[in-house]
């Protein structure tokens, strides 16, 4: 645009010179010339708009295409940390309680085996309680604890049990060795075992 504005103007200047033919031939090739940056100038942009308007199309298109996508709601890394801050606090009180239940039944099953120890008996002939008079066999701990069978419960699952929860190693052999002729096939729910507890 300024080369036809300089053109232009250079071109009234000189109108008013007499022109040689030399000099109008060269002027006519310029103008020409110029004429033809026009044009390129003006298909440029006549391409221009048409990218243009194309590019105004698909952000349309875009626009409406997200308008119509299901809203959904993600977790953000913050929800995630509280999650699981929530479920440490949730297995720690699950340690807690469970801890609180072992020390509940173990009171229990002194509670019951103190209670049968001081029962009177019944009539002159009447014999000690077992838990009293059954010997220490076999290199037992002489601590333990009565374990209630639950259902699931085998020997080496009440084993692992009080042993993670004692920190002691008890072992199958020990549970069995403390209660003379039990097996895993034959355990029962409700049925009272003896768990020895080694010292740590």
């Amino acid at each position: 645009m300024k080369r036809i504005i300089i053109f232009l103007t250079i071109f009234a200047a000189t109108a008013t010179l007499p022109l040689r033919a030399q000099d109008v031939a060269a002027m006519d090739e310029r103008i020409k010339q110029l004429r033809g940056h026009v044009d390129d100038l003006l298909e440029d942009k006549a391409n221009q708009k048409k990218q243009i308007e194309a590019l105004a199309r698909e952000i349309q298109a875009l626009r409406e295409h997200q308008q119509n996508q299901p809203t959904t709601t993600y977790a953000s890394q913050a929800d995630v940390q509280e999650l699981a801050k929530k479920l440490q606090e949730l297995d720690t009180k699950r340690k807690a309680d469970r801890e609180l239940i072992l020390k509940e039944i173990e009171k229990l099953g002194k509670a019951t085996a103190g209670g049968a120890a001081n029962k009177p008996p019944k009539g002159p002939k009447a014999p000690p309680p077992v838990a009293a008079e059954t010997p220490n066999p076999g290199n037992l701990p002489d601590k333990a604890i009565e374990h209630t069978i639950a259902a699931g419960d085998t020997l080496s699952t009440i084993a692992a049990a009080y042993s993670k929860e004692k920190g002691v190693k008890v072992t199958t052999e020990q549970i069995r060795k403390a209660n003379p002729g039990i097996k895993d096939d034959k355990l029962k729910v409700g049925q009272k075992v003896l768990v020895p507890l080694p010292e740590k």
